[in-house]
């Protein structure tokens, strides 16, 4: 059972940084084709979209997951499958109603973004347009991750990961070739185009949707085999099962929101605040299209890597609070929290030193020096991220789901109070501090909260991340040399190709030599263990 668990839990990482990859990769093509007026009105429709499926879907599906997995564990298959049935219903019903609010209240969505009645020639009714198409996808995107949840609940993991990747690879084919066609071959227009981009959100779902039903044939014989109890269980009332559904559900969507919600602040604050400032309308779209849809993309790159390593962690987190092993849940805690710095530190330092030439590598063309400025900024950012990710994790490891939430909600109190403010006086940089405030403070507090109900200490992570700062600075100040002697001989901006080969030679470099650093230091070995030892040689090291 363990070798399939994990053999599963491979197969959904790797479906999902498959996905995330194309999910990236896409905007470059894009990106040329759109610039930043598409842009920006791409991103006016999708952050909409964003935050309606996630309300629509409620952390349901994953809740639904455990609660399948739970029962069937117990034996009890035939309340697995009523939860499945009616958690069918509720999607269906939550997807149209979020479709229904989302269309009807679309044009007052659309000047809420855009600030005005026309924004460097996109009008309240191109956002509008584009906010209902995208809309379409509410009706079957909620079903569809039900669905994956439910396999998943069964501990058959391929059924999502290949529905993902499937989904993503429609979704971009049909964006870029309907893009393609609507401004080249048919001469549509640019707000068309974005149109069918956001539609794409639609088509990718019902590719997703196919592949989970062809699963569901396959297996139908599989699943009805479980129907029969081996265990006597009385049936439990829809009431019930709905209670303990939600209960598990608060945390997913609370806490998974973080993001979106903060970049729904900006959505509907950014363009407001620089108009009235005076600054110019192409500008402002300018910078709102880099600041909010290009940027972030890159930015997220070491948070997923990250987050996803120190997160596999807390299952193990979870069951040493529930056996009341203090030592062994801070001994993990501190493995977690310092893996997070060891991977995350060094990339965001290295996207810092590299910003120009690493955003040129996927949007050349595109307000370069505003992408250079921005991504300079807010790369930094993606340390909070993924510390906030995995702090609000240990804190639903120790069964303090609450005071993740109330760690959310301050964050967010934290942003709105500041954003408009710092946004009039600093302009794009004014919305990366007031986000990074918002995760600071919510860390403190979650930290805080950690201490106490963990009674954990933070010594050994401030020792630990005190050295690998230290040697982050020497590798930014290798990797800031590197940059400046290719820049006497390569131009990164003349060309992509230029800009690639300055960001691999200068990445190879300073990751060899951070590498060395952390091997020498003994660092690797403290953190890492026995799975360091397959690769290093057989050397006897004390461990702290």
């Amino acid at each position: 059972m363990s070798n399939n668990l994990l053999r599963g839990t491979f197969v959904l990482t790797l479906g999902t940084y498959i996905s995330r990859i194309l999910g990236m990769i896409y905007l470059i093509p894009f990106a040329a084709m759109v610039g930043t007026t598409g842009g920006g009105l791409f991103h006016a429709g999708y952050a909409q979209y964003t935050i309606f499926l996630s309300v629509a879907t409620a952390g349901f599906p994953a809740a639904v997951s455990k609660f399948v997995s739970k029962y069937n564990a117990l034996g009890d298959y035939q309340t697995s499958r009523r939860m499945f049935k009616a958690g069918i219903l509720v999607m269906l019903i939550t997807g149209l109603l979020a479709f229904a609010i989302l269309y009807m209240l679309a044009p007052w969505f659309a000047i809420a973004a855009l600030a005005e009645r026309e924004l460097n020639g996109v009008t309240v009714e191109d956002a509008t347009l584009v906010i209902r198409m995208v809309s379409i996808a509410l009706i079957i995107v909620p079903l569809m991750s039900l669905i994956r949840g439910f396999f998943q609940g069964h501990q058959s993991m391929g059924p999502t990961a290949v529905s993902q990747v499937v989904e993503q690879l429609v979704r971009i084919v049909f964006l870029l070739v309907s893009t393609y066609i609507v401004m080249n071959v048919l001469n549509g227009g640019l707000v068309l185009a974005v149109g069918y981009a956001t539609f794409a959100a639609f088509v990718g779902a019902v590719g997703g949707l196919v592949v989970l039903f062809i699963y569901w044939v396959k297996r139908k014989g599989t699943l009805l085999a479980m129907q029969d109890n081996p265990i006597e269980a009385e049936p439990m009332p829809l009431g019930r099962m709905f209670k303990e559904v939600f209960r598990y559900a608060g945390p997913f969507v609370f806490v998974g929101l973080a993001i979106p919600i903060y970049n729904y602040i900006d959505t509907l604050t950014f363009n407001r605040a620089m108009l009235s400032t005076g600054t110019e309308q192409s500008y402002t779209m300018d910078m709102f299209s880099v600041l909010l849809l290009y940027v972030p993309k890159l930015v997220m790159i070491p948070v997923s890597l990250a987050t996803a390593f120190g997160l596999t962690l807390i299952p193990t987190i979870t069951e040493s609070f529930s056996n009341n092993n203090r030592g062994l849940l801070h001994k993990q805690i501190d493995q977690t929290l310092q893996v997070i710095m060891l991977l995350v530190l060094p990339a965001v330092i290295g996207l810092s030193v590299l910003a120009g030439p690493a955003y040129n590598v996927f949007y050349a063309g595109t307000s370069e020096e505003i992408g250079k400025h921005i991504l300079m900024w807010y790369a930094p950012v993606a340390l909070l991220f993924s510390l906030f990710t995995v702090n609000a994790a240990i804190l639903q490891g120790i069964n303090k789901q609450k005071l993740a939430v109330i760690s959310l909600v301050i964050g967010l109190i934290v942003k709105l109070s500041l954003n408009v403010t710092l946004i009039e006086l600093y302009e794009g940089v004014g919305s990366i501090i007031a986000t990074a405030a918002g995760y600071i403070i919510s860390l403190i507090y979650g930290f805080a909260m950690i201490k106490r109900h963990a009674g954990y200490s933070f010594r050994l992570l401030i020792k630990r991340s005190v050295l690998i700062t230290i040697l982050c600075i020497f590798m930014g100040l290798v990797v800031s040399v590197v940059f400046s002697l290719l820049s006497i001989f390569i131009n990164y901006t003349d060309s992509r190709l230029n800009a690639v080969i300055v960001v691999g030679i200068a990445v190879a470099i300073g990751g060899a030599t951070y590498a060395y650093l952390t091997y020498r230091s003994h660092l690797l070995e403290k953190l890492l263990g026995n799975r360091l030892n397959r690769f290093l040689p057989n050397k006897k090291r004390s461990v702290e």
